[in-house]
């Protein structure tokens, strides 16, 4: 059974940067945010078993499952490598798992989470998971099977070039990531338009990254578009290439959640005057000085020393951009009251064991704790 993109909404809501109240996630506000892209007529929503530091499975059952018929949505999620502990137990354990925390009796699309070269994608190799979801499908568990990708254009080329029975595939992809070296949206691309294969769109927006840009080329995208916010374009970036199947944004206010909706409702691809401003763009984030993070959170979780990696990011970036003004100091300060400092590394490389930036995060903290563990000057 085939996807049939034209049932797919360009929208997709992922379940990943979901709003918090009192350190926990909002349920009230999530539903709200459900319901609201339900009643625009979009029904995608894509969580995994690790998302929310293993909430957002859950947060799925009781903000969608248990409110709206199960015939009225498609949910996604999909199975880590990295934390099937036991083998092939621990994949069943995981699958069980995801069963019993969303309450979705099946899922419409499943998803091998993260592949990559090395370890990972031998992982999956080893515990025989391309055949195990193909019995999946056949018991009616899984409608349709794929994976997520974080690897090199070769190894993509190589999977699905072997594995015929995959339908999907999930690639990051934004116009900052397109000539990108490590990320290689761009080739990533092509590969899949040579197998003709339909694909899922994450981190459209890098993160929260490119829902703001530098004043010369936010000034050209206002007065090409002016009612448009500056996240809408690379929403559109993304959504008018052939071959996708949606774009999925980590929605995190009401907010987002309306100028999403307002992007998407009656969407427009980028007009040709339109590409030549991303082109602008795209020149203009070579010269970007920031640490390309994306604060998925994947390097949180196996921490020793508890730091929270992209916000320690968040301040050195803030630095980089703008010098000593007191802000990332201030920020900083407040961050390590709950989180361990950049200085707190170990080096044990857990973190960029997991990064899908492939991030040299262990140096990056170094940095960080040189120009942020001290006092600032004056």
């Amino acid at each position: 059974m085939s996807v049939d993109v034209t049932k797919i909404p360009k929208l997709g809501f992922g379940m990943m940067r979901l709003p918090e109240k009192d350190g926990e996630l909002d349920l009230e506000q999530i539903c709200k945010m459900v319901d609201a892209y339900l009643a625009s007529g979009m029904n995608y929503f894509d969580t995994a078993y690790m998302y929310c530091g293993g909430k957002s499975e859950s947060i799925v059952k009781k903000a969608l499952v248990e409110r709206h018929p199960r015939e009225s949505f498609t949910v996604t999620t999909k199975l880590p490598q990295w934390m099937m502990d036991e083998g092939i137990e621990g994949r069943d354990r995981i699958f069980n798992d995801q069963l019993e925390r969303t309450g979705a009796g099946y899922f419409d699309y499943y998803l091998l989470h993260s592949v990559e070269d090395g370890a990972n994608y031998d992982g999956y190799i080893k515990y025989d998971c391309f055949n195990w979801a193909m019995k999946k499908k056949e018991e009616g568990l899984i409608k349709h099977f794929g994976f997520s990708f974080h690897g090199t254009p070769e190894l993509l080329d190589k999977i699905l070039t072997e594995h015929p029975e995959v339908e999907i595939v999930q690639i990051q992809m934004n116009y900052a990531d397109w000539d990108n070296p490590l990320v290689q949206s761009g080739k990533l691309y092509e590969v899949l338009r040579k197998h003709n294969m339909p694909f899922l769109v994450m981190e459209p927006v890098k993160g929260g990254s490119l829902a703001s840009a530098d004043q010369e080329i936010e000034a050209e995208m206002k007065r090409v578009k002016p009612d448009a916010s500056v996240a809408s374009w690379a929403l559109r970036f993304a959504a008018s290439l052939p071959g996708v199947a949606t774009v999925l944004s980590g929605m995190s206010t009401e907010e987002q959640m309306a100028d999403n909706l307002k992007t998407f409702t009656h969407f427009e691809p980028l007009n040709e005057e339109e590409k030549e401003v991303i082109a602008k763009a795209q020149e203009a984030l070579k010269k970007n000085p920031t640490v390309p993070c994306t604060a998925c959170r994947y390097c949180c979780d196996g921490c020793p020393q508890g730091i929270s990696i992209p916000d320690v990011f968040k301040a050195l970036n803030t630095l980089r951009l703008y010098g000593e003004d007191g802000r990332p100091h201030s920020y900083y300060n407040k961050l390590v009251e709950t989180s361990g400092r950049a200085g707190d590394c170990v080096q044990c490389g857990q973190c960029e064991s997991v990064c899908p930036q492939h991030l040299s995060i262990i140096e990056l903290l170094k940095e960080a704790s040189e120009k942020l563990d001290v006092p600032m000057e004056g």
